[in-house]
């Protein structure tokens, strides 16, 4: 049995694997239709989530199984002071697999050294979020090739952002991978991964506190939102949130084969006017993250089809 707690949990090979099947779902969909009939997915989320509980569902669902599950702490055992440990114990006994997503770091881990079925970190708190991070490569691989010889920038909330150090962690295995980093100083990247990430794996990389600066080398642009409440005063704030607001006006900067991707929810860092461009990815993206975790569940529920 397997979990999937961090994308480092998959070797670049089965990285491929897993998306060369997430290719073929969308190719064949009535192939998988019924592949996991009599299949139950547990969603335990502890904490919001729209796009990651609903994709997951959706994944099961056009598998042929079924879901159960809560959708926030409130409205499960958790309110009455339930251990994680003794939720996942019990859900196993309901369950083939779960998905679950948790405030704490490492509530994911825990789960996994107590459950009997396979546990999918859907996200821990500011962590890891690997389905997403695998949602990321595969729309990378669909939209550019290739998972090579890129140069991602990544931009806003890089020091609390779960998606993008799970992202920046899967793409060092990668060959001529270059970041440009672009933040605000109060939200550069941690120390632990710009040192034991990136400078460990021999990456190259910049830090910049404009986008514009960044734009016109990028092959691709991942999009996350500045916080305000990330921020030690109000006027700092002001001073610098209109920096990480992509527009028209800033897209015209970039490449022509450059593609925007975002985690979502977007709150206005992304202008609605490049919603148009044919380089704005992000709600492909959306859809791409359905297809990849229904190939996840096929593996970790060793199915073969």
């Amino acid at each position: 049995m397997r979990h999937l707690l961090s994308p480092l949990d998959l070797s670049t090979q089965e990285l491929e694997q897993l998306m060369d099947v997430a290719d073929d779902i969308i190719a064949n969909p009535a192939k998988y239709a019924e592949s996991c009939k009599g299949k139950k997915l547990a969603t335990l989320f502890y904490e919001p989530s729209t796009r990651t509980r609903l994709s997951f569902e959706s994944a099961m669902l056009n598998l042929g199984g079924s879901i159960l599950g809560f959708s926030s702490a409130d409205s499960s055992s958790a309110a009455k002071g339930e251990s994680v440990s003794d939720t996942i114990r019990t859900v196993s006994c309901y369950a083939d697999i779960c998905a679950m997503r948790h405030p704490k770091e490492g509530s994911a881990f825990v789960a996994s050294r107590k459950s009997t079925i396979p546990v999918i970190n859907a996200g821990d708190g500011g962590h890891q979020h690997p389905t997403q991070t695998l949602t990321d490569l595969m729309t990378i691989r669909s939209l550019k090739g290739h998972l090579n010889n890129l140069t991602i920038g990544l931009c806003g909330d890089l020091k609390f952002g779960r998606t993008v150090h799970s992202l920046i962690n899967a793409l060092v295995r990668y060959d001529n991978i270059k970041f440009v980093l672009i933040s605000p100083n109060e939200l550069r990247i941690p120390d632990y991964i710009r040192e034991d990430v990136i400078k460990a794996n021999n990456v190259p990389f910049s830090e910049v506190s404009q986008l514009e600066d960044a734009l016109p080398e990028l092959d691709i642009l991942y999009m996350t939102r500045v916080q305000r409440e990330r921020f030690f005063n109000e006027e700092e704030y002001i001073r610098m949130k209109d920096c990480y607001i992509l527009n028209s006006e800033k897209m015209k900067f970039a490449k022509e084969d450059m593609f925007v991707l975002h985690p979502l929810p977007r709150v206005n860092e992304i202008s609605i006017e490049v919603d148009d461009d044919p380089r704005a990815a992000y709600f492909r993206q959306v859809q791409y993250g359905v297809y990849i975790r229904m190939a996840l569940i096929l593996k970790l529920l060793e199915i073969t089809v």
